[in-house]
Formats: C-alpha cells, structure tokens, sequence
C-alpha cells in the first residue's frame, strides 16, 4: 500500500544544456513579512516556472493585486534546474516542479522535484527528487486525492505516476506508459511526444496528448495503487500533422479542448464521463486568416465561468478568445489580442476571472490583462514585471 498523502526547437536549445546534477535550494530571497504586512486581502499568490539556462535563478513567487492587475516579486526559491512547469497538491501543502533535463543522476532520464510549502509565507523548501523516466517532463499534474503525481517526458515519449509519501515527498514510479509511433512531419513527428497528462474532473480518467503521434491517449486511472489502463477507447487521432498539446476541460467535464502546436487549431471534444471517450465536434484555428510567419500553438484554459476560450499563439504572439456555447461546446471567434511580448508560451486566468497573465518565454515578461466577463474580450492592463524565461504560471490564495 501507498502511503495516503495530506489531503518544439526551443526545446531542443534548452536541452543542450541537459545534465542536472545535485539542485541545491536557496532560502527566499526577500523577506516575505516585509511584503505582505498585516493585510492580504485583495490579493493572489502566482508560482512562475522558468528555464534557468539563462539569467533566471529558479521558481518565482509573486502576488497579484486584485483590483490593479500588478504583479509585485515576493521571493525566489534557487537552485532549480530548468523548473518549466509547476502543480500545486490540492491540499496545498506541497509543490511539484518538472525538471526538463534529459539526463539526472547519471541516466537517461528527467526528475521531478517535491517541495514543502511554508504555510504561512509560501516558501518552498526541497523535499527530494525522483527521476521521471523519460528525458524532457514538460508538464505535471497531481491528482484530486494528493497521492500521486502523473508527469508527461516529452523526448522520452511516455507518461509516469510517482506516489507521494506521507511528507509530500516522491517515491519510486508505480507505472509507466510507453507510446509508440509517429506521424507526417518529419522534423517534429519522428517519434512519440508526450506533451501533457490530464486528469478529469471525477480523477477517473487520464488523457495524455501526444505530439509525435497526433494521438490523446485515454488511460483509466486507478487512484490507489497509482495505476493507468488503457480505456475503453485508448486513444483519439487528430489530424495528421496537427500535433496536440494541451488538453483542458470545460467546467463540469462535458467538454475537452486541445490545443494542436503544428496546425496553430484548437479542436473541441464531446466528453463522455462515465466511459471517458471523446468525440471531436468541431476544430478552428487559432490565427488570423491572413497570417502567413512561422507559428506554433502552445497554452489553452478557459475560463473559471465556462463562458470563453483562451490559445496562445507563438509567432503572433497573441491570445486567442472564443466563445463556448453551452449546449454543444462549439466556439465562435472573439478577437485576437497581442500578448505584448515574444513566444507566450504558457498564461493563467486568476479564479476569480479577472485577470490573464500572459508569460512571455523569449522577451523575458509576464503581461496582466483585464478579462471582460461580458464579451471575453482582453483589455492590457499596462502593468508588465520582468522574469527571465517565465514558461509557467500557478495561482494560490494567500497563505495564513
């Protein structure tokens, strides 16, 4: 038994730089007493994950002002290789951050690092490491009962589950699934790229998406001994050369979108909750008709009401907004909207729907934008702060 737990070719350029090694932790670099002070209301808390090739130190901690849209540095947890994306346990006692490495302790593999949450400051301090069993984790979640972490290795083509010990840390991997394959292009599609795993809203089912193999791989999760089967139906072909990326689910888990990098498309799926199938109903694009650079897709949420859509174009380097109808899940186009930066290659929606921060991986920025909760449309705030190849973002209420 497992112990319960509280309850593209940038790429390729990081990766030169692979080789992990021992990842020392710094303590915060700025008091966060000195931040807060005695009121924290009208506030959020935002974990940026960054590439630390260059000028970056590691995982950033900011807060958001409610009502402004600005974004102030509360501290810096050092010493993290190339942290690319972050999940908070739902409990939130605990932070797990990929390291997107193709080589830890010697072998062939990503890790994945296990953090305490300071409670009452959000401090992160290093519990261990576990390898990820395949090079290049992207992209991890936590499941609803905070016994298990499922991690998606992008160069090694496959999805692990890593249970979590009673203290929050990382044990050996109770499960690894392998994809096989490829597709049409020939210079991102020559073998399987597991790009995200997903869990539904009822943590019963796990979809992967695979950009090599133009494949979402549908997995039964087994909440107790950190298992995947294939479902009923084991996977969904999109269009071939589409690559998908990111998978979201509407509020509920009647719908799923997927964001396609290569096609710069979003397709909409009918969600079947009881045998986890999807059914494609419709695909858009994600760009103007008259665009004609070089584009790839990355990040899709919608937001906290259900109403709208979000896609981040990396090329264009824009937002796309659309509007979900809520007997089908179909979208219509809203607008497009430049993320005020190069290469936003992730962005949040606060829960409260107010804001957008956009991450900017190549100009070095995170970008607020006001959310219109009546047209969905995005409004900048004028408010920018500088972090050094923000690739992630994670909110999380004030700490006590």
């Amino acid at each position: 038994m497992i112990p319960k737990a509280d309850s593209a070719p940038a790429r390729r350029e990081f990766l030169r730089f692979a080789g992990l090694g021992v990842l020392g932790l710094m303590l915060p670099e700025v008091p966060f007493a000195r931040v807060w002070g005695p009121k924290r209301t009208g506030e959020l808390l935002v974990y940026v994950g960054t590439y630390t090739i260059g000028k970056s130190d590691g995982i950033y901690l900011y807060s958001l002002n409610l009502t402004s849209g600005e974004l102030k540095h509360v501290a810096t947890t050092k010493g993290v290789k190339d942290p690319s994306f972050l999940a908070l346990a739902p409990s939130r006692r605990y932070l797990y951050a990929v390291n997107e490495v193709e080589e830890f302790a010697g072998k062939k593999s990503g890790a994945v690092s296990a953090f305490a949450v300071d409670q009452r400051t959000g401090a992160l301090r290093l519990l261990n490491q576990q390898p990820s069993l395949g090079g290049a984790p992207c992209y991890l979640v936590v499941d609803q009962t905070s016994r298990f972490v499922l991690v998606a290795n992008y160069v090694g083509g496959n999805v692990a589950v890593l249970p979590v010990r009673s203290d929050g840390s990382l044990g050996e991997a109770t499960d690894v699934k392998q994809d096989l394959g490829s597709s049409i292009n020939a210079e991102r599609q020559k073998g399987p790229h597991a790009h995200c795993i997903v869990l539904d809203p009822a943590n019963r089912f796990a979809y992967g998406c695979d950009l090599g193999t133009d494949k979402i791989m549908i997995f039964q999760f087994d909440a107790r001994r950190g298992k995947l089967t294939p479902g009923t139906t084991p996977s969904v072909q999109v269009k071939p050369g589409a690559g998908p990326r990111h998978l979201t689910f509407h509020p509920g888990g009647k719908y799923a979108y997927v964001i396609n990098e290569l096609h710069a498309t979003v397709a909409a799926f009918a969600h079947d909750q009881i045998k986890g199938k999807l059914k494609e109903v419709q695909t858009v694009a994600t760009l103007p008709t008259n665009f004609t650079g070089a584009n790839t897709s990355a990040d899709i949420h919608v937001s906290p009401d259900g109403r709208f859509l979000y896609c981040s174009n990396r090329g264009h380097d824009s937002i796309a907004a659309f509007k979900i109808d809520p007997r089908n899940g179909k979208l219509t186009f809203i607008a497009h909207e430049s993320t005020g930066g190069k290469t936003p290659r992730n962005f949040a929606i606060d829960p409260t729907g107010a804001f957008l921060l956009a991450a900017n991986q190549n100009s070095n920025n995170i970008v607020t934008f006001r959310l219109d909760p009546k047209t969905g449309r995005l409004g900048a705030t004028g408010h920018v702060v500088e972090v050094p190849s923000a690739v992630c973002l994670k909110f999380t209420t004030p700490f006590a």
